[in-house]
């Protein structure tokens, strides 16, 4: 029953031009196969090894009106795909049928998860079950600063991370890595950390803490209309190359706020390693017994303000650790502020 990958996440969106143009020329990713149906129309883009689908059209309104643009499915392969349905309605997962020709189980929110049958590289494969016509040009296997999928940040309620976990657990097989309760002040959120046999199927599951002030994680599911995935963590070999490039090519990253006294938090790297200097945006840095790792997050390209985009570099490191988190909550929390 065992999850072994995520083959592909499928974005809606209002706006299927925009969308693909900011992935295409902010993000680097190639449009590679177009697919158009009764009621929507799909461009498959491609980097490496990250398969992105983005939908658009009036059969998905229902899912727009309630989230806004978003990631609404999940598309997961495995070992064996009768036995995963199986598990996961055990594990109180409900049965929604097919879709494209492949079993669809509920998942979170208006979050589904299609179960696909494993192969040796799943991100280099065409979604199975849709019409798609090749982008004259375009390389099966597009190259660019991003390698793979790091991890996907999903936004619970309080009672919902207990209950999503179990099904990653119990459903898809997946392992815990960590958990944790991190507090920032008057506020606070629950995290736990599950992984797939593949590690770009990890899962960064986080809620508000129900006893503690509202932050940007209340924020969030109200935005989107309740949970969701609330980013998608892209792995690139070279953070500060990175990042400088994004930005050329227009990706708006969050600043990273000092301590205000003229020295660098736990969390934030020192000023000589800011990539987008002289710019002031640091990057969270955190460290653990295998190694460290850095991370960068971007600003939401949508009007509800809920997708965002997360880069991450690993020297080492397995986790997610604490200290980069609480950066990156701060810095999404200063963000909504000045927002208002």
């Amino acid at each position: 029953m065992a999850v072994r990958d995520i083959a592909y996440a499928e974005l809606y969106t209002r706006d299927k031009v925009a969308s693909v143009d900011h992935l295409v020329s902010s993000l680097g990713f190639t449009r590679v196969a177009d697919s158009v149906a009764a009621d929507r129309s799909s461009v498959l883009l491609r980097q490496n090894d990250v398969q992105l689908v983005v939908t658009s059209g009036r059969g998905i309104w229902r899912f727009l009106d309630e989230h806004g643009d978003g990631i609404a499915v999940l598309a997961m392969t495995c070992d064996d795909v009768p036995d995963s349905v199986a598990a996961a309605e055990a594990a109180g997962a409900r049965l929604l049928g097919s879709e494209y020709g492949s079993p669809v189980v509920s998942g979170f929110g208006g979050v589904t998860h299609t179960l696909l049958p494993h192969t040796r590289n799943p991100a280099a494969e065409l979604p199975a079950g849709r019409r798609w016509h090749a982008t004259p040009g375009a390389p099966e296997r597009p190259g660019g600063r991003i390698r793979s999928l790091d991890h996907l940040e999903i936004c619970l309620d309080g009672g919902g991370l207990t209950d999503y976990a179990g099904l990653c657990r119990d459903g898809f097989g997946f392992t815990r890595l960590s958990s944790a309760r991190e507090e920032f002040g008057e506020q606070a959120m629950d995290s736990v950390v599950m992984c797939g046999s593949s590690p770009r199927a990890t899962l960064s599951l986080v809620a508000p803490a129900p006893d503690r002030e509202p932050g940007q994680l209340d924020a969030f599911l109200d935005r989107n209309g309740g949970p969701g995935v609330q980013r998608l963590a892209f792995l690139v070999d070279d953070l500060p190359a990175a990042a400088h490039e994004f930005r050329d090519r227009g990706l708006e990253v969050l600043t990273v706020p000092d301590a205000g006294d003229g020295t660098r938090p736990e969390g934030r790297t020192a000023p000589t390693e800011d990539p987008a200097a002289p710019g002031g945006v640091g990057i969270p840095v955190d460290h653990d017994g295998s190694g460290s790792l850095l991370r960068l997050l971007s600003r939401s390209p949508y009007e509800r303000n809920t997708l965002s985009f997360e880069l991450v570099q690993r020297r080492g490191a397995r986790g997610l650790g604490s200290a980069g988190t609480r950066a990156l909550y701060e810095a999404v929390e200063r963000d909504r502020l000045a927002a208002g």
